[in-house]
């Protein structure tokens, strides 16, 4: 992916082979956000429907599972032969001999305490919302019973568990606890033949040929694509979002208008996230790993890793509760919806240091989260650490007061402009809290002995102030 734009705040740190310290000193590879002026309204009603229904739940998880977690390294990055620092190689092995290793990770890829139903509970707990489930990365290693390539999961170590068809049963778990549910897909595949074809060598993330010298091959390439994606929309339930990654390969070049237009005659509604790519089937845009500079009016989403990286690495430095909490209160109150990466053990499990710290986030959710749930953006968003969001009825204010992890707090805290008329709610307590107003600028009295969190405040707005 190209640099993501200056107008991005980014924290964007990479993984190696065996070089995990190395790893998170560097820059990963991130998409390209589309310009704002490139976002098109969809013109389907349901579309519309759905994506309002999309931007109530604002928390979701974008789960990276796959080759790639069994050594705990960057997902598939390390067999795109790119001079990149973030992507480095065992060095005692020549690219090809790397490549082989990888590949052959299929066969001890064996997930025996895969357990859905754990990853579901933890990400409710956490008081998420939606979920995206990577089906297939660029290393073209099939996370589903694909019966167009032997090259997944229910055709390596894992093939005589019954739940060796993954992505249906964590589908479902999802499903089954009232999830909206997404389907990542890459559209490149570089373990495909007709993309990354044997008889050239393979010098970058495109396909290894000229299309106008190798038509042929390039058809055979997009049938493959198109029938995994219907494969996928046809025999895997129901979904709300399919979620495109790897933006150098375009929707066009795929046949995404006929297969999105088969897919919504099951999916009515279905949202299309064809990322970077702008125009009609990018319904929601997808700044990565960074929140944009300031408040957007057309449906976002801020993808971020919990971790450093998007996959399971050993080790990992997770981010606190209070950081994620802060992320996803400045997300809201810009307008999008955060999709936190979280990636699964290799043996198939959410580890506990990323369910200590979701529940945590959950706990603020469950006493705060009407701040931040089904709310929508207000003109004055943000004055230093506090954010505001609106209830949809556009009278009811909540501003926000994030704090950082071991920070406590003041005795009182203040802002400018959105001044409140009548009583105001500490949302943590359920009680009223004190305030004055002079010269525009509010200030809130706390009261003692408050758990040490960031705050939500619930306040009617003065419609007469200045």
């Amino acid at each position: 992916m190209k640099n993501i734009k200056t107008f991005l705040t980014a924290s964007i740190v990479g993984a190696a082979v065996s070089l995990n310290t190395y790893a998170q000193q560097v820059q990963g590879f991130v998409h390209q956000q589309s310009e704002a002026s490139g976002y098109v309204w969809p013109t389907d009603e349901q579309v519309l429907d759905k994506l309002d229904k999309w931007q109530d739940q604002k928390f979701g998880v974008l789960f990276h599972w796959g080759l790639y977690s069994v050594p705990g390294i960057v997902e598939s990055w390390s067999i795109c032969s790119e001079d990149e620092e973030w992507i480095p190689r065992d060095t005692t092995m020549t690219y090809d001999a790397y490549k082989q290793w990888y590949w052959g990770l299929k066969d001890k890829f064996n997930p025996v305490n895969f357990n859905p139903a754990q990853w579901a509970e933890v990400m409710k707990d956490a008081g998420m919302k939606y979920m995206i489930f990577t089906s297939k990365h660029h290393d073209g290693f099939c996370m589903f019973d694909s019966r167009y390539t032997d090259f997944s999961i229910a055709h390596g170590a894992f093939k005589d568990n019954p739940k060796k068809d993954v992505a249906r049963y964590v589908f479902d778990a999802f499903r089954q606890e009232g999830f909206m549910t997404g389907c990542y897909f890459s559209k490149p595949d570089w373990h495909c033949s007709w993309y990354w074809n044997p008889y050239f060598a393979t010098p970058n993330r495109n396909q290894n040929y000229k299309k106008e010298r190798h038509p042929e091959w390039w058809k055979k390439y997009q049938e493959f694509t198109e029938n995994q994606l219907n494969e996928l929309m046809e025999n895997y339930g129901s979904f709300d979002i399919l979620w495109l990654d790897g933006g150098w390969v375009t929707g066009d070049d795929i046949n995404l208008d006929r297969i999105l237009e088969k897919a919504r005659q099951k999916h009515p509604g279905l949202i299309s996230v064809d990322r970077s790519i702008r125009g009609r089937n990018e319904n929601y845009q997808t700044p990565e790993r960074g929140i944009p500079e300031k408040q957007l009016n057309y449906p976002w989403e801020s993808c971020i890793t919990l971790s450093n990286d998007w996959g399971w690495t050993p080790n990992a430095p997770y981010k606190s509760p209070e950081k994620v909490i802060a992320m996803l209160t400045e997300i809201t109150a810009k307008g999008g919806c955060l999709l936190l990466g979280v990636g699964p053990t290799p043996d198939g499990i959410i580890e506990q240091p990323v369910t200590e710290r979701l529940h945590k986030v959950g706990e603020w959710l469950r006493r705060n989260g009407e701040a931040i749930y089904n709310t929508r953006t207000t003109p004055v968003y943000h004055d230093g650490k506090t954010w505001f969001t609106a209830n949809k009825d556009g009278k009811t204010l909540y501003a926000i007061y994030t704090i950082e992890e071991n920070e406590t707090l003041p005795n009182e805290i203040s802002w400018t402009g959105n001044l409140p008329k009548g009583k105001m709610t500490l949302l943590q307590t359920g009680k009223k809290v004190s305030y004055t107003c002079r010269d525009n600028r509010v200030t809130v009295q706390l009261p003692k002995g408050l758990k040490c969190e960031s705050l939500a405040f619930r306040f009617q707005i003065n419609t007469n102030q200045r």
